[in-house]
């Protein structure tokens, strides 16, 4: 009797079926007017990756921006001596990273940051993790062990269990992603289990007139590739 297989991509679009994450086109929306007052879309770093870096913890070297968006964090990167790539699903936050470079050396990339090739001392990420469905994790984490290279260092920020979605991951998929999905300390812990955690934190509120980006709604984390 013949008997269908089910293949990890099967099963994988099956999810996406069930809980799809939100498209380019919808960030594109998302990104279309500049002139909201969205916290992020000023160009101002996040206050932990200003402190890794002016502290040496970590030191220059490739960088690659997860959901680099409008490119604030790229560009604080490359100009502190960093050789940047940075990639975003949405075609509209690249074209405005783009022009805000200023003659940068910066590779900006429209795509899927999950398929980037390469090797990276840095992976930072400012927000694409926490807009991820619980099955795409699985891609996240295979990029960290593919690209990061020994020594190197993984950075994130992501919604903390007040500020996004903090229900049961099976539960994600009967009520939705909606705005994100909030976590706790330990349940990042245990989703990077394989890295060693430097850090673990909530960001630091920044004052309105500071040039450093802070919301202490979310999660501030570093972690080493040993």
């Amino acid at each position: 009797m013949n008997r269908h297989v089910r293949t990890i991509d099967d099963v994988m679009a099956l999810l996406d079926d069930l809980l799809p994450a939100q498209p380019g086109d919808w960030w594109d929306r998302f990104y279309a007017d500049r002139t909201r007052e969205v916290p992020f879309f000023v160009a101002k770093p996040d206050e932990n990756l200003v402190a890794h870096v002016e502290s040496g913890v970590v030191k220059p070297g490739r960088a690659l921006d997860v959901g680099c968006g409008p490119g604030r964090n790229a560009l604080f990167l490359a100009r502190n001596g960093f050789q940047v790539d940075a990639v975003d699903i949405s075609t509209t936050a690249i074209t405005w990273a783009r022009e805000r470079a200023e003659g940068l050396d910066i590779d900006f990339r429209h795509g899927d940051a999950f398929t980037t090739e390469g090797s990276y001392d840095l992976i930072y990420d400012s927000g694409c993790f926490h807009h991820l469905p619980p099955h795409r994790r699985v891609g996240y984490l295979a990029l960290l062990d593919r690209a990061l290279v020994p020594g190197g260092h993984f950075a994130l920020t992501c919604f903390t269990a007040e500020e996004g979605t903090a229900v049961p991951d099976a539960d994600l998929y009967r009520a939705g992603l909606a705005g994100g999905v909030g976590y706790t300390p330990d349940e990042l812990r245990w989703i990077f289990q394989d890295l060693a955690e430097v850090e673990l934190r909530r960001m630091t509120e920044e004052p309105a007139d500071s040039p450093r980006f802070g919301k202490d709604f979310l999660w501030t984390a570093l972690f080493r590739k040993d």
